[in-house]
């Protein structure tokens, strides 16, 4: 039986129709590339997490070797509740030379191409090995690559250079922030609300935090871009604080007894984040627990992390930059101020950048697309690829 060959935006198609919603379950999706991989010779490895009810995928198309190029990409998708789509979210609409649906431009697409172009990479008779390696729970602190990542080199070969196709618009992106999120609560004391002087209000100690992150953020501003290696650009020039989810008290006429806050540093590289929050967990200590507890010895002030993403760091020279540049004939790789999982990458001794069909802004938002001409761009970025891995 002749193995299916589907054109990109078909396969893109059939991606979309995967609700992979960070909540829930990449199973689906991973278990169908891994049968049409199959159908094609080609064996995947499955990489799940601690419940099995997500995984990352590792195959390798051309020789089983070590070096080559990773293509890689997370699964996931940020929700779609709460906003205002004019067409099914997980069902493909295609209007006016754009294809809409959840992650056509973040980040399904580039995966899709990729599978699509299997076929035509077999027949090349690849001399270089271009490896897939797909994730899970990227949007929500890429947490499935490392997972991967660890494999690599010992169970997995490890490839050379990595090319994680976030949505760039098909520039090359050899430099990007680093995010550390993190989750503060603080605990006073509660009461009746007729008597506010007998308890101690967290919302109201959680607001003099968020106070202090604000002034933290302007110092940040005006630090501005020292630190950080010559000849980058980046929008904003500075390492940024923002504020994501708050959520305290019970009841209107309770003093609130305890408060929640979300919030993170987007770090330039050069930056180092641990310095950040050594002098934010300073500050909580010294200067807004003492408050608390003058009327109430018993408060507290606990912050945890969520996630650590690293930034991406510049490479004289990198491997990766050189070989995306000479693919996508740019002069020059560029910046971004979003995260990505190539800095993990990076990490782990792999040459990396960002390279991706599609525009970051678009992503998460309602009615999310990508443009047919970037589908094709990306497409050919792939075929240019497979003839240097041919050569």
């Amino acid at each position: 039986m002749t193995p299916e060959r589907v054109a990109p935006v078909e396969m893109i198609r059939r991606l979309v129709a995967f609700d992979t919603t960070s909540s829930k379950s990449n199973r689906a999706l991973i278990d169908w590339v891994a049968a049409y991989l199959t159908a094609h010779g080609i064996e995947s490895r499955l990489i799940p997490d601690e419940s099995g009810t997500k995984a990352n995928l590792f195959a390798t198309i051309g020789p089983p070797a070590e070096g080559g190029v990773a293509l890689a990409g997370h699964t996931d998708v940020v929700p779609v509740e709460g906003q205002p789509w004019t067409s099914e979210p997980f069902a493909l609409s295609e209007r006016d030379g754009r294809l809409y649906g959840r992650g056509t431009s973040d980040m399904k697409s580039f995966i899709a191409i990729a599978l699509a172009l299997v076929p035509d990479f077999q027949k090349r008779g690849l001399k270089r090995p271009l490896h897939l390696c797909l994730s899970y729970d990227e949007e929500i602190g890429c947490f499935g690559m490392p997972r991967l990542l660890a494999r690599l080199g010992r169970e997995l070969p490890k490839p050379a250079l990595a090319i994680i196709g976030e949505p760039t618009e098909m520039k090359v992106v050899h430099a990007h922030k680093g995010v550390r999120s993190q989750r503060t609560t603080i605990t006073g004391r509660d009461g009746h609300s007729s008597a506010p002087q007998r308890g101690v209000n967290a919302i109201v100690y959680m607001g003099r935090f968020i106070a202090y992150l604000e002034r933290l953020g302007e110092r940040l501003r005006e630090h501005g871009m020292r630190g950080v290696p010559p000849g980058l650009e980046f929008d904003p020039p500075w390492s940024t604080v923002g504020i994501g989810r708050i959520h305290g008290g019970t009841a209107m006429n309770i003093i609130p007894r305890t408060c929640t806050l979300d919030w993170e540093v987007r770090v330039l590289p050069g930056i180092e984040p641990a310095s950040i929050r050594a002098e934010v967990d300073s500050w909580l200590r010294d200067e807004l627990l003492p408050q608390l507890r003058r009327d109430a010895p018993e408060a507290s002030i606990v912050t945890e992390k969520i996630a650590a993403v690293p930034a991406l760091q510049p490479e004289e020279n990198g491997d990766a930059e050189t070989l995306a540049l000479r693919l996508t004939g740019a002069n020059r790789a560029v910046t971004a101020a979003f995260a990505s999982e190539a800095g993990q990458f990076q990490e782990t001794g792999i040459s990396a950048v960002m390279c991706g069909p599609g525009s970051i802004a678009q992503a998460h938002q309602p009615d999310e697309f990508i443009s047919l001409e970037q589908v094709a761009a990306g497409e050919a970025f792939l075929r240019r690829l497979a003839d240097w891995a041919s050569a």
